[in-house]
């Protein structure tokens, strides 16, 4: 026979099995949500997990011995260097599968204390990782899990630990013990919140640095930057991830936009690259740099002034929209690059915010005349590797009859956007000539290779040309009032040198016909897009400066509460007079009826529950499922229907010396065979009996209705 309290020790101990397993299953989320574990990765330590998970609620019974989960991890420490040679091909991937095989073996085959001790540990790790690195709001959202986790299995622990001591179980409060522990994690972790939020949000953030910046970051986009390799841009646009946040100045409607970040120069048969070169370093004074000179802001045309945040950007590139003239940015110092671009002086971008004032244009305007090409010009974007002599042949007979390099420069531009299709399908296999292969096999592709294309064919003909690299387009998010910019809005077109305009950009890739479409999913994902800023806004990026700017935004409305506070009280009391009386002769009827129908509802509800109860019991008695409970209530209901007769039960009496009480007659005699059907569900436990009172009250009933009153 079990001891009292085993179903409480056992109730204990799950919830702690559980709460130690959710402490793993947070932490290794955390991790999954940082992006640096690969596919299989996640998949085979997801299901590792849950299967801990159906052994520990008992769907599942497997006891692995120590004899195998030694065979077990010397395989696969013998199948690591295999993992880093042809695998992983790196040492952090291959060493992280290896860490993450170990947790899993020791989460499946923990027993003793000192088991789960590492199992703890192991959760600590994994979230210690995750805070390296990620910097996004998931990571706050499952480290509030981990904590939630952390509370119950600590507060488990020391019951578990109390129970086990003792021989002796307490009889009472034992009841859902479950629940309430879980109730009393959640109460913990919420106060624990609350108490931390403030100081968190108020004290400046000048240590975001434990965040960012300890390892490579997770999006190393390397064509924003010094070189591309073709294929690259398609597989940064297979990702979702947003990198790129921007917000116009008010009142402004940006179109269709190109945001440029790097443009680059020489061209090896399959890789764009740019040759090492320090560049012009530009001093940022009092967060302020000016980019352009007096001609160029003295052009009359469109300017946008908006406000960018860099989100998953490693490489350390800028990028703006237009020709920038200035920029405000909080770093001291800013590179200028020999093709016009611009990127931080040291340092990836990742988490870094700026403005800018940009002119747009759609054009160059054309100079009064044709001016020489510059030799700097001619030096870095006319030199071609050894190329296929279809690519000559074709460049030549598209600018046939063409004078003028802008001319020759709409043909090529046009005979890609006519005749070559888009796609985001990636080369399953690698090509010997990528530019000769999409121009004359495939036929299509994406936007890296249609601008590569017209950069090759402006060269074969002496057009200087360039590849630029960037982002197109972007979403608007209504919730945040910011456009999102994604991985997958990554793009690349041509800048050609034009004698009478100089740099000009043309862009050979056909639009998609298929644009995305906002389906409930995109919906969403605005607020949790919204959120995520919310988080980098003012919690990543909030240090003194930020702090300053919430304390001068709460004085400002605070003295302009002060000063109107009293004429805006009176106008609002009028207009709520005015708005009030209108309001209660349309809709007063209608409120009263609902307050007085809701009184009614609460004061008939303890009545209400008591007769659904009493119903509920009624209905399983009459099933063959009634407990020994239920004969109090089927005995009170043949109490009423004698009392409608007059014959009411003294409380000293017994049920048996009631029903001998009563005067001679059949009604009596079904009482008395009543009283004996109650004996023996009520104190005999024998359920049938509760068919044989429900028949008898029936017919009591019956009985009574017949008879004449007493």
């Amino acid at each position: 026979m079990a001891r009292p309290g085993a179903s409480a020790v056992l109730s204990v101990e799950r919830f702690f099995e559980l709460s130690l397993l959710g402490l793993v299953m947070s932490g290794y989320l955390a991790v999954a949500g940082s992006g640096y574990l690969d596919l299989p990765t996640i998949v085979l330590t997801g299901a590792g997990l849950l299967l801990r998970a159906l052994m520990v609620v008992g769907w599942v019974r497997l006891a692995l011995s120590p004899r195998w989960v030694a065979a077990l991890t010397l395989a696969y420490i013998g199948f690591y260097p295999l993992d880093y040679a042809f695998i992983s091909g790196e040492f952090l991937p291959a060493t992280v599968h290896l860490v993450f095989f170990l947790a899993v073996m020791k989460v499946l085959t923990a027993v003793s204390n000192r088991d789960h001790g590492f199992v703890a540990v192991i959760a600590f790790l994994e979230l210690l990782a995750a805070a390296v690195l990620s910097a996004n709001l998931s990571f706050f959202a499952f480290l509030a899990l981990f904590l939630l986790f952390g509370v119950a299995t600590f507060a488990s622990a020391e019951i578990r630990r109390s129970l086990r001591r003792s021989p002796e179980v307490a009889r009472g409060g034992l009841r859902r013990l479950q629940w309430r522990l879980a109730l009393l994690a959640l109460s913990a972790t919420l106060g624990i919140l609350l108490l931390t939020g403030g100081l968190f949000f108020l004290l400046p953030r000048t240590a975001q640095a434990a965040f960012r910046h300890l390892v490579p970051q997770r999006y190393h986009l390397t064509g924003f930057s010094r070189e591309v390799t073709l294929g690259e841009i398609g597989e940064i646009q297979q990702q979702r991830i947003a990198v790129m946040h921007v917000r116009f100045a008010r009142g402004q409607q940006p179109f269709p936009l190109k945001w440029s970040g790097a443009a680059l120069s020489r061209f090896d048969g399959r890789r764009w690259f740019n040759p090492p070169a320090a560049g012009e370093f530009l001093q940022v004074k009092d967060g302020l740099l000016r980019l352009a000179d007096d001609d160029q802001r003295r052009r009359p045309g469109q300017r946008l002034t908006y406000e960018v945040q860099l989100n998953g950007i490693a490489a350390d590139a800028l990028f703006f929209a237009g020709t920038p003239e200035f920029l405000w940015i909080n770093t001291p110092l800013v590179v200028r690059t020999g093709n016009g671009g611009y990127r931080l002086g040291g340092g990836g971008a990742e988490g870094v915010r700026y403005g800018a004032l940009s002119f747009v244009a759609e054009e160059p305007p054309a100079a009064p005349r044709a001016r020489p090409v510059p030799a700097a010009v001619l030096d870095c974007c006319l030199e071609l590797p050894p190329l296929d002599p279809r690519i000559g042949d074709l460049a030549r007979e598209l600018t046939r009859g063409f004078t003028s390099a802008e001319r020759s420069t709409l043909a090529i531009e046009a005979h890609l956007r006519r005749n070559y299709g888009y796609t985001t399908e990636l080369l399953s296999h690698g090509v010997a000539d990528p530019v000769a292969h999409f121009l004359f096999t495939r036929r299509k592709g994406h936007c890296e290779y249609f601008a590569s294309a017209m950069a090759v064919l402006l060269r074969a003909i002496g057009i200087p040309s360039r590849l630029v690299t960037g982002f197109q387009g972007g979403l608007y998010n209504p919730v945040s009032g910011w456009y999102v910019i994604r991985a997958s809005d990554a793009h690349s077109w041509v800048e050609a040198y034009l004698p009478a305009r100089g740099w000009t950009a043309f862009d050979p890739t056909p639009p998609d016909l298929n644009p995305p479409r906002l389906s409930l999913w995109t919906r969403l994902g605005f607020y949790l897009d919204a959120a995520d800023t919310f988080w980098q806004e003012w919690v990543l990026s909030y240090d003194l400066s930020r702090q300053l700017v919430l304390a001068s935004r709460m004085e400002d409305s605070g003295r302009s509460a002060g000063t109107r506070w009293l004429d805006t009280l009176r106008a609002g009391a009028a207009r709520w007079k005015r708005d009030a009386l209108a309001w209660g002769r349309q809709y007063g009827p209608a409120v009263l009826a609902s307050v007085l129908l809701a009184a009614a509802v609460m004061l008939a509800a303890p009545r209400l529950r008591v007769w659904w109860k009493r119903r509920a019991q009624l209905r399983k008695a009459q099933r063959g499922q009634a407990q020994a409970a239920d004969a109090a209530l089927l005995y009170q209901r043949m109490l009423r229907l004698l009392k409608r007769r007059g014959f009411e039960k003294p409380g000293w009496l017994t049920p048996v010396e009631f029903a001998r009480a009563l005067p001679a007659s059949e009604a009596a005699s079904l009482v008395e065979r009543f009283t004996v059907a109650y004996n023996e569900l009520r104190f005999g436990g024998r359920r049938e009996a509760a068919q044989r009172m429900l028949a008898l009250l029936e017919e009591l009933r019956r009985r009574l209705k017949a008879e004449p009153h007493a």
